[in-house]
């Protein structure tokens, strides 16, 4: 043969045999192979194939490398081969064995497995400091440390990044993950995965490809690539030359690819090829039977010279490092002994034997394969020297210890999930909507029942669906039972939850393809699947589904974003990455259509500082610490989305019930915002009023009255020198505060039965007493900005006159059916229960009990709890809904509710030349210092606060919607340090902190 770049000669020997064990003196152990080439100077590499120039070492890089390698015995020179499995959640034994392959067997790298972030952070810097060359570290990091790693984050699996359709995405997951290999000390993620998985029935790859589309999964994998590699951290394509087609786990026995060479060139080496010309650093060689690759029967093809050498080095051109799998799989460890494997792994082309079984033997067998010719310097050479480049490049020549400080905070940044909230809002595919079911509009006319199948957790997409309209958790084992459950609803959403651990079986039973065979023929159904898109295959018919949605995982950032989409938060954008049925191929997935609803993310996501916003929480344990409330509710959303919704304290201070997001408050002045002005601007939308309007020629009581030519604008403006407020309650009880039986019954009557709280009515003709007392009562003296409870006292009088409709039926139905304002009412007894309504007061003074589920504001109570200025009852999450609906201009769910003309004429300070911040109902920034704000929202900016300890505040210029509800006034309302200590504005200049420039 010609020297030509490669000169092989082949030993012709006969089988290889161990004639004794390693635990007996002065035996070695004698090697013998067939058909091994025993000499490699070079490899010649097809010079067709287009190959990225990989990493071009500097001259002193060369340097190192040479040096190093100059200055090594043979064994430790072969020790450099071999990459050990290491854990930092074993014992000193454990650790202490490594510790002396390093010291004594010179070993190259380690690969980590199951232990902790801190605790392996420890453990590479003391093995590194025992290695005299400085030592390879990587771990299997296919969807984060978290693969192997507890205390670190995950990301999605490769199939639910085969949805996404954004590659910027895929890279910038990349780059996440290669800045946390880095920070851990690692050289190496043993990912992606390049297999293409065409086998549904596939036990070990699966979720683990992102896809069986080729291009599909090259394109995924060289973003990933770029991301990871980016950021100093090699990148090794794996499973080669395909593990995408198996029905066997190669840790458990040797797979068999029956496909012919060129249909391996075609698909499987698909993703090599380009990720080649690419950059990739590193592959790593499954253990495969492929017999079109390699003639001998049962040959794994980690082994293979055929498969390593010719094929991936010399016909597809790689120069990188090539990685064995693990050896100590059975797809290759039953195929031979420890140390002979190793061997005959090297031989056939490989640099690094990853997970050696035995290397005191390995070290052994290959001292006398040496001996024995069986291979030669410069095949040592070419592995040991493209190993020591590759730790040049990888700054090994300088390394620096792993900082421990700081490094579960580093790896656990805000950042992870801000790119896991994009991520799934990308990867969620909808399969099929008919009727263009999704999202579900029209929440008015909806009903709708959540069911639930697999046998993972729910309560994070259950709890989601619920911020959006009412949904009824609704279960029965018996199947007719169920459906007269359900004949009520008009959509059921059946959500399929399996879990997320890695490998955990992901299929419907076969109960549940009998009940939803059965629930999808008698009612209109939204599936919704939190496992593989391999589990639909067994559906047997999807005709009588209305919808069918992938949310691949079932982790809680995938069922808050998939619940998002249902409602129309987010568009589907996702496409499927494999075929489960002859409809539902690979690349299927229908856009839907997005609805200026509120949603969710991470705060990075909007330009806000999660950091930042963290310092919310001592602000709110402050108020709570030094009873200025017992406890309360903060929402934030920005750009339409809520970044922020916590939480804190109890109901009482007596500590027996955690405020929860769901829990109602008295919101007391909110109420004029949220119930009686919107109801005010459908009005003035359609022209039945407008600014100039006279009060006199609103309600007939003012005719001839004081009040009378007061108009609208003025009125609304807190300007039209009315008294603030009537405490008028006081005329109804004597002089100890005990209602007077002349105004008040213990039990509801014909002619008293306006309820005021528990065993208390109130005359039914009392509420004429109070607006004759509103129409008699004096004007103030000056014309100046006098705040009011009159206003809207008013108003409601001209609301119910004008519709013929009770206040909390127009707002009812006007806004928060429509809304999905579910949580927001009057009198909330009558539809909630008691223990999910926070406490405002003990009374001694009126109505002498605890005011739970009753209004606060005594006007209000006197008015059956039905009042123009308080008696709404809501949470953080239905607030901040209406106040979307303002900041949006009148426009929520695509729903025009009033004209954006109306919502700009009521947000207009008329009066600020005269002193007067008010806007048309709104509240408006201050003038001055003192005020309702923090002084740092803009002019634009509205809201409203509340006497319980309440404020509701929106942006239009920085888009931001801040909620704060408490119950301050419990147990008692006589001081207000709430206000006094500047809590609510307080944490509102943090919220605008928080933004990011």
């Amino acid at each position: 043969m010609k020297n030509t770049g490669i000169r092989i000669s082949f030993l012709y020997v006969l089988f290889f045999f161990i004639t004794s064990c390693i635990g007996i003196k002065n035996n070695k152990p004698k090697v013998v192979f067939a058909h091994i080439p025993a000499e490699i100077n070079d490899l010649v590499i097809d010079k067709s194939q287009k190959t990225a120039t990989l990493f071009e070492i500097s001259n002193d890089g060369k340097k190192w490398v040479d040096s190093i390698y100059n200055a090594m015995t043979f064994d430790e020179k072969v020790g450099q081969l071999f990459m050990v499995a290491a854990y930092s959640n074993k014992d000193n034994e454990h650790y202490d064995a490594i510790d002396k392959l390093i010291t004594e067997n010179k070993i190259g790298g380690l690969i980590f497995f199951q232990g902790g972030p801190v605790r392996q952070a420890n453990l590479t810097n003391r093995y590194q400091s025992k290695s005299t060359t400085p030592l390879f570290i990587g771990n299997d990091a296919e969807w984060g440390l978290s693969m192997r790693l507890d205390s670190t984050y995950t990301y999605p699996w490769n199939m639910t990044l085969g949805a996404v359709q954004d590659m910027k995405l895929i890279e910038k997951l990349g780059a996440q993950m290669g800045e946390q290999s880095k920070r851990l000390g690692l050289q190496f993620n043993f990912s992606p995965v390049l297999d293409i998985n065409t086998n549904p029935k596939n036990p070990i790859i699966g979720f683990r490809s992102f896809g069986e589309d080729k291009y599909k999964v090259t394109e995924r994998a060289i973003a990933m690539m770029k991301g990871m590699q980016g950021k100093g951290v090699f990148s090794t394509g794996k499973h080669f030359p395909g593990h995408g087609d198996t029905e066997t786990d190669s840790h458990k026995g040797l797979p068999t690819v029956n496909f012919s060479k060129q249909r391996l060139e075609v698909m499987e080496f698909y993703p090599y090829k380009k990720m080649f010309e690419e950059g990739l650093a590193s592959v790593m060689v499954a253990h495969l039977n492929v017999p079109s690759l390699q003639s001998k029967p049962n040959y794994p093809s980690s082994i293979s010279y055929n498969v390593v050498t010719n094929v991936l080095q010399k016909e597809l051109g790689f120069r990188g490092l090539i990685f064995t799998d693990a050896l100590n799989m059975k797809g290759v460890s039953e195929f031979s002994t420890p140390g002979q494997i190793d061997l005959r792994a090297f031989l056939a082309g490989n640099d690094v034997l990853l997970f050696p079984e035995n290397v005191p033997l390995a070290l052994d067998v290959f001292k006398q394969a040496y001996q024995d010719s069986l291979f030669n310097d410069s095949r040592l050479a070419l592995s040991v020297k493209k190993i020591l480049k590759f730790k040049y490049y990888a700054g090994l020549n300088t390394y620096k210890p792993i900082e421990i400080k700081n490094l579960y905070k580093d790896l656990n940044s805000t950042k992870n999930k801000a790119l896991n909230y994009e991520l799934y809002e990308n990867a969620i595919t909808v399969l099929k909507n008919s009727n263009t079911v999704l999202p579900i509009k029209d929440l008015a006319n909806q009903k709708i029942a959540y069911l639930k199948m697999g046998d993972a957790t729910n309560s994070t997409f259950v709890s989601t669906l619920k911020k959006y309209t009412e949904v009824t958790e609704i279960a029965d084992d018996n199947l007719e039972n169920l459906q007269s459950k359900l004949n009520e609803f008009t959509t059921v959403i059946i959500g399929f939850h399996k879990s997320d651990i890695a490998f955990k079986n992901f299929e419907f039973s076969q109960a549940e393809l009998k009940k939803l065979a059965f629930l999808s023929k008698n009612n209109n159904v939204v599936l919704d699947v939190f496992a593989s898109p391999y589990s639909l295959i067994p559906v047997a018919s999807f005709d009588d589904v209305e919808s069918v949605v992938i949310s691949y995982q079932n982790g809680p950032i995938a069922q808050e974003v998939s619940a998002e989409l249902i409602f129309g938060a987010i568009e589907a954008k996702g496409k499927l990455p494999v075929t489960v049925t002859a409809n539902f191929t690979a690349n299927s997935g229908l856009s839907t259509e997005k609805l200026n609803v509120l949603g969710f993310t991470a705060a990075e996501n909007v330009g806000m500082n999660p950091l930042i916003l963290d310092k919310i929480e001592p602000i709110a344990q402050k108020a709570i610490d030094g009873k200025m409330a017992p406890g309360m509710q903060i929402l934030v959303a920005r750009k339409g989305k809520i970044i922020y919704q916590k939480s804190f304290g109890y109901q009482t201070y007596e500590k027996g019930s955690k405020v929860t997001n769901t829990d109602l408050y008295d919101v007391a002045s909110l109420t004029k915002i949220l119930s009686t002005l919107p109801n005010v601007m459908l009005q003035y939308d359609q022209h039945k009023i407008n600014m100039e309007s006279r009060l006199d020629s609103m309600l007939p009581i003012f005719k001839n009255s004081n009040k009378q030519d007061i108009h609208f604008k003025e009125l609304l403006s807190h300007y039209a020198r009315l008294q603030p407020w009537i405490p008028f309650y006081k005329a109804t009880v004597d002089k100890k505060g005990n209602p007077l039986d002349k105004y008040y019954k213990k039990k509801s009557e014909v002619q008293f039965s306006t309820k005021v709280a528990d065993s208390l009515f109130l005359r039914n003709d009392y509420h004429d007493t109070i607006m004759k007392l509103i129409a008699d009562s004096r004007l103030l003296p000056q014309k100046k900005y006098r705040y009011s409870d009159f206003t809207f006292i008013i108003l409601k009088e001209y609301l119910e006159k004008a519709t013929g409709k009770k206040l909390d039926v127009l707002s009812t139905e006007n806004f928060y059916k429509p809304l999905g304002a579910n949580n927001t009412m009057y009198n909330p007894l009558q539809r909630i229960a008691k223990d999910r309504i926070a406490p405002t007061e003990i009374d001694s003074y009126f109505r002498h009990q605890i005011i739970q589920g009753y209004v606060h504001d005594m006007g209000a109570a006197m008015e059956g709890g039905i009042g123009g200025h308080a008696g709404i009852f809501s949470n953080s999450m239905d607030v901040a809904k209406i106040m979307q609906l303002y900041l949006q201009k009148g426009n929520y769910g695509n729903r025009q509710y009033f004209s954006e003309k109306t919502f700009n004429d009521f947000n207009t300070c008329y009066f600020c030349a005269e002193g007067n911040r008010r806007g048309v109902g709104f509240d408006k920034p201050q003038l001055g210092d003192k005020g309702p704000t923090c002084g740092c929202a803009s002019m634009t900016s509205f809201g409203h606060t509340g006497f319980t300890g309440t404020m509701a505040w929106a942006d239009p210029e920085t888009e931001i919607v801040y909620i704060f509800l408490s119950n301050r006034t419990f147990p008692g309302d006589s001081a207000n340090k709430l206000s006094r200590e500047n809590i609510r504005e307080d944490i509102q200049e943090i919220i605008y902190d928080a933004i990011e420039p």
